[in-house]
């Protein structure tokens, strides 16, 4: 049993602090072995964010400033806040840029994920709310721990979902 799966069996060790401590392939594995939330409004409320680790993380001096502000307190995005019907529910992403903000609605719904066909929770993006970047973003997620949501971000490119960056939510 690799490390992240005996981490995976021991989920009252994982918090948003020890998800940022892991690599782009250790996040990938613990997702791919995450089950999908019960119910839509499992994630009702305002859910903490954090941005974790990037697809490319030796692409440069960019690709390390992003991970060092993005675990910043100095960083925009503070998380996502959810409302949930018994068959889909609704979101935005809360930032703080020029203020508080509440930016980019998205719908969700219960799912096949683009990264292994499994069952998922899909934050669906495609609104006319947004602009044309915003829309383009595809996101899911998966429960790695109780109140403790990870998923990979993605943007459609040729039709296709390519991953970006992890990303986490915690209700923790």
């Amino acid at each position: 049993m690799s490390a992240i799966a005996q981490t995976f069996e021991d989920a009252s060790v994982l918090d948003l602090a020890a998800l940022r401590r892991m690599t782009y392939a250790e996040l990938d594995e613990l997702y791919r072995n995450a089950k999908r939330p019960n119910s839509i409004s499992d994630l009702d409320g305002h859910a903490r964010g954090a941005m974790l680790a990037w697809r490319r993380p030796h692409a440069g001096p960019i690709a390390w400033w992003l991970r060092v502000f993005g675990a910043s307190t100095e960083f925009p995005w503070e998380g996502k806040s959810f409302t949930g019907t018994s068959d889909d529910g609704t979101g935005i992403n809360r930032v703080t840029f020029f203020g508080k903000r509440n930016w980019f609605p998205f719908k969700t719904r219960f799912d096949k994920s683009f990264l292994d066909g499994k069952p998922t929770f899909v934050l669906d993006y495609s609104g006319p709310g947004n602009p044309p970047l915003i829309r383009s973003i595809v996101d899911e997620i998966r429960e790695v721990a109780p109140g403790l949501y990870l998923g990979p971000a993605a943007l459609n490119f040729r039709g296709r979902p390519r991953t970006v960056l992890f990303f986490a939510v915690s209700h923790q």
